[in-house]
């Protein structure tokens, strides 16, 4: 699921790119490649730049339709080049010169074709296998990518403490995907009052670390490159990772609240003369399952994302006294140990508001069949 809504995030932040690229005297469009040479060294170029010639079709805005060559200047760090072959689908940047010309560079790879039939595909399967649950899914998953795109985001721009609204914004995304998907009854409360309270635990708990080993929150290049946005805002860098602590654990939390709380209600159908206390029980025999695999989840999904990172290191063999004291390193420890700490502490928490509302409800069904 995580990675489906970063594919969405991908897809919406390469639209919001083209459009704030039209405002501009350049333009990114469109184009296929019609011919490719290949890689060529080139005296009249610094030492290591390439140059491939490229014949291609402008394929959308004004220029559609027109075939132009051009010249695609290689680096040799790969990281930044597009080497391009016949048939590639690509975009380009063309910047419209004074006389009337203009000139065209090749920007990236066209990828969001792509993307979104892997979006669409995500959505049909979701809607085959869940049907009318899922598509109450798929809602509730528009609505969180909104949430955060025309919410979060838009306040965050504003100056607005991003800590309180990220909180606000996981308990309004539990409370909508929770009632939506299983309806308003005790165990969707229970599950909505234990994963609210498993994320606002991960998120004290990650604020009070933070702060003890000085975390920044300028580990990562993209919060670096946020002190130079036009808006010229001077954010609170700290509160911004702390409010992806919060969001990050939401998804997690919120399986293992409704997997408690369903679990609780499915035994109590069967048997619905158990003890609070033997549904409590119950509750947290299956937490203790579910613990140990979605922990791994967290856990891994970090440590995955590093993995470039980890190399260096073992390549280097920097001592682990060092790498444990990194800025980068102590945020990501952070990140997924007060996420797993709010997972962790989630099971009992559901488990017990469960299991007093399954007999409160039950009470209640019994006086008024008498």
């Amino acid at each position: 699921m995580k990675k489906v809504i970063s594919i969405i995030i991908l897809v919406l932040i390469l639209v919001n790119s083209v459009v704030l690229a039209e405002d501009m005297q350049s333009v990114v469009e469109k184009a296929v490649v019609l011919e490719a040479g290949d890689a060529e060294e080139s005296e009249d170029l610094y030492e290591g730049i390439r140059l491939q010639r490229v014949k291609l079709k402008i394929t959308s805005g004004n220029h559609k339709g027109e075939i132009i060559d051009i010249e695609n200047h290689l680096s040799d760090n790969e990281a930044y080049n597009f080497f391009v072959k016949k048939g590639d689908k690509i975009l380009v940047v063309i910047e419209e010169l004074q006389d009337g010309d203009y000139e065209v560079y090749i920007a990236d790879y066209e990828r969001a074709n792509y993307i979104i039939y892997l979006v669409i595909l995500f959505a049909i399967l979701i809607l085959i296998i869940g049907k009318i649950k899922g598509l109450k899914a798929i809602i509730s998953l528009v609505l969180t990518i909104g949430s955060v795109f025309y919410i979060l985001l838009p306040q965050i721009l504003k100056g607005a403490n991003p800590i309180p609204i990220s909180v606000l914004i996981s308990i309004g995304v539990t409370i909508i995907t929770i009632f939506l998907v299983s309806g308003v009854n005790t165990k969707s409360i229970a599950a909505i009052a234990g994963t609210s309270a498993g994320v606002i635990i991960a998120g004290l708990i990650s604020y009070y670390v933070g702060l003890k080993i000085h975390l920044t929150g300028l580990s990562a290049e993209e919060a670096t490159m946020l002190m130079y946005i036009p808006q010229g805002i001077e954010f609170d860098f700290k509160n911004l990772l702390f409010a992806g602590i919060i969001l990050g654990s939401l998804g997690a939390v919120m399986d293992v609240g409704m997997s408690i709380s369903s679990s609780i209600e499915e035994i109590y159908s069967v048997n619905n003369n158990l003890s609070r206390k033997e549904l409590f029980i119950s509750g947290m025999n299956v937490g203790k399952d579910v613990m140990g695999t979605m922990t791994n989840t967290l856990i891994l999904a970090y440590t995955g994302s590093s993995i470039p990172l980890l190399l260096l290191f073992m390549a280097y063999e920097t001592p682990l006294i060092e790498i444990m004291n990194l800025d980068i390193i102590a945020t990501e420890v952070v990140r997924s140990l007060s996420g797993s700490i709010g997972l962790v502490l989630t099971i009992p928490i559901t488990a017990l508001i469960a299991s007093v509302l399954a007999k409160k409800q039950k009470l209640r069904e019994d006086v008024k069949n008498e």
